[in-house]
């Protein structure tokens, strides 16, 4: 979409409302777009119930639960919890981008279609977790208290480009750690249950990765800056959670999501799909920011180059000491 502006490009143009009502024919153009190949699905339908049995409590027969219950690999429950506990602080998340996005006309519509799709996350993935016994489930519901009492901030609630910007990085970021998880998780319902999830995840890191390519037509040096403040101080939304550091370290190195991952497979993907390396036209201000972001992905890359490296020393130390 293009629209005729005296001020196109002008860092000083544009307001997050008046970005919000320019980009609002966009919203409704992909939100049609996204509810024409959405698919809807069951949570239950991807649940083994039959493998269910009760826990302790005001059941009798309560079995307790122990770590050698179930098929799931270590690190695939790690990351299921991690993943999990994201995905619980969705009410946080409806705040914010609701605050930020509006309930009215397509904006509002496109808000609750999306926290509605991802509530269905939740649902299957604690059905399987406790279902499978994967986890600990009294360790679960406490890890989940505690994080959503601490409720959830976005590093860009300043910013309506930046949200935009964050979020298109983010849902590709999300659609990878369930992927990579499923396929790591040792469990063939479990990949299959996460390949559902990651299938909307995809689903949602297009509507906005499209709202910031139209974002960059109507204010090309703010957008740029906003993908470069983004990109640069990317955190996952999962980062307060209960010994995040510790799981992402595992997560890392189980190759569910490490530097490598994030730069060839999130990051670099968005930035290639939009060009936002070609971009051209553009104030001071725009290209001192796309010159930054060149720099920042170079130095991303030449860090995951050297995590590669401890990485595949660390699987050869293994390796030797299996076969000594």
């Amino acid at each position: 979409m293009t629209i005729t502006s005296p001020h196109l490009g002008s860092s000083k143009a544009w307001t997050d409302a008046q970005l919000l009502y320019a980009l609002e024919e966009v919203v409704e153009k992909e939100l049609n777009r996204h509810l024409k190949v959405a698919k809807d699905w069951m949570p239950h339908e991807y649940v083994p119930f039959s493998d269910g049995r009760n826990f302790p409590g005001i059941f009798e027969d309560g079995e307790a639960w122990s770590s050698d219950q179930s098929k799931v690999t270590d690190i695939g429950k790690i990351a299921l919890v991690v993943n999990l506990l994201t995905e619980d602080n969705l009410p946080s998340y409806h705040h914010e981008i609701a605050s930020l996005f509006g309930r009215d006309g397509a904006w509002g519509t496109w808000v609750h279609r999306w926290t509605a799709e991802e509530g269905r996350h939740g649902i299957v993935m604690r059905d399987y977790l406790l279902t499978s016994r994967a986890v600990d489930p009294d360790q679960l519901e406490q890890f989940r208290m505690a994080h959503m009492a601490e409720g959830f901030e976005s590093d860009n609630r300043h910013s309506m480009l930046h949200s935009v910007a964050y979020v298109a990085f983010q849902e590709l970021a999300t659609r990878v750690s369930h992927r990579n998880t499923g396929h790591q998780s040792g469990d063939p319902v479990c990949d299959r249950m996460l390949a559902r999830i990651a299938t909307d995840e995809n689903l949602h890191m297009v509507f906005y990765r499209n709202l910031l390519g139209a974002s960059f037509e109507l204010a090309p040096d703010l957008t740029m800056q906003a993908v470069r403040d983004v990109v640069v101080n990317f955190r996952m939304p999962g980062h307060g959670m209960p010994g995040f550091e510790r799981a992402a370290a595992q997560m890392a190195i189980g190759e569910i999501y490490n530097m490598r991952i994030h730069h060839d497979d999130v990051i670099q993907p968005v930035l290639r799909y939009l060009k936002v390396m070609e971009i051209d036209g553009l104030g001071p201000e725009g290209v001192k920011a796309q010159e930054e972001l060149g720099l920042y992905m170079g130095g991303l890359d030449s860090e995951a180059s050297k995590f590669d490296e401890k990485l595949a020393a660390r699987k050869a130390r293994m390796i030797a000491r299996g076969r000594a």
